[in-house]
């Protein structure tokens, strides 16, 4: 990756040009850049930011130069000036800093549809997080607790444990030195968990199925370790008639009303002190391959950002 000079693009109908205080990264933009998720070459990575309304194209949205607003599933975030499609973008509450805003569209909005709408969670259910101590699951294991659940959180370090207990993790395994999945069963009597939350892929899939009980989901919404290698479906029959989902945030923010409960939901949360999000490390623009090698070396516990 490389910073260029580009022109100021002007919007078109639909559209507001924005600048750039803050934008997310993310693994969606590891992905990107590697052609895990193929994009055409060449492109501005970034999926999600926070910044100042600076022209408008035509809209009647109700939003104006000036106005702060943060967006996610939007690509060339990583600029000082970017377009957004105006439906995508969400203001921001004056009690919510921009650095706030732009660490949480993405990853909050994630932790938020997988904990109301790809497995909603309730009081009795335990839900099994791994990365627990990362940007999405420390978010996770935060909503899980407001919902109810018992939350057992999978982290690589003592000190990524204490992150993860102060998020609200009942139980947090260690998987460097245990089996996570001999842990999942241990804590719920061998009967294995309700969920599992899997971000990681290739190297904790056949665990986290084996850490299941039976009829239990297992939600897998990334693949930092690598993708999964297919799987015939009758193991889910064998291994207890589990089910298997690959959810993305794209759909779950497809129209303008589900953007905006998930958003405002998580925004009310930070104002009123119930969701703590964690910025890890904030770097300049110009360092943004830095801040790719530190997400991918599992280097970081919670939130990096780019300050554009």
């Amino acid at each position: 990756m490389v910073m260029e000079d580009m022109p100021t693009q002007d919007p078109g109908p639909g559209q507001a040009r924005l600048r750039v205080a803050f934008a997310g990264v993310n693994f969606i933009d590891i992905y990107h850049r590697t052609g895990a998720y193929p994009m055409a070459l060449p492109f501005t990575p970034g999926s999600e930011g926070a910044g100042v309304v600076e022209a408008m194209g035509d809209s009647s949205t109700g939003l104006k130069e000036g106005d702060r607003v943060a967006w996610a599933m939007h690509p060339n975030g990583y600029a000082e000036r970017s377009v957004v499609d105006v439906w995508k973008l969400v203001p921001v509450p004056p009690a919510v800093e921009l650095d706030v805003a732009a660490a949480v569209m993405l990853q909050g909005m994630t932790a938020h549809y997988l904990t109301h709408s790809t497995f909603p969670l309730r009081e009795g259910h335990v839900a099994l997080v791994h990365a627990a101590a990362g940007g999405v699951g420390l978010l996770l294991t935060q909503m899980a607790k407001m919902r109810g659940a018992k939350v057992i959180g999978t982290v690589s370090t003592e000190e990524k444990a204490a992150l993860a207990r102060t998020a609200g993790a009942d139980e947090v395994v260690i998987y460097t030195r245990e089996s996570f999945q001999e842990a999942a069963h241990g804590i719920t009597g061998g009967q294995g968990v309700d969920v599992v939350y899997d971000s990681v892929g290739m190297s904790t899939f056949e665990e986290s199925l084996d850490s299941l009980r039976p009829r239990g989901y297992l939600v897998l919404f990334g693949q930092s370790s690598g993708p999964v290698p297919p799987l015939e479906p009758g193991v889910l029959s064998r291994k207890g008639s589990l089910f298997l989902t690959r959810p993305g945030l794209a759909h779950h923010v497809a129209s303008r009303e589900e953007l905006l409960w998930r958003a405002r939901d998580v925004f009310s949360w930070i104002t009123d002190r119930s969701l703590s999000p964690r910025i890890d490390n904030v770097l300049p623009l110009e360092r943004s391959a830095e801040a790719h090698r530190l997400l991918e070396g599992r280097a970081t516990a919670g939130k990096i950002l780019l300050k554009c």
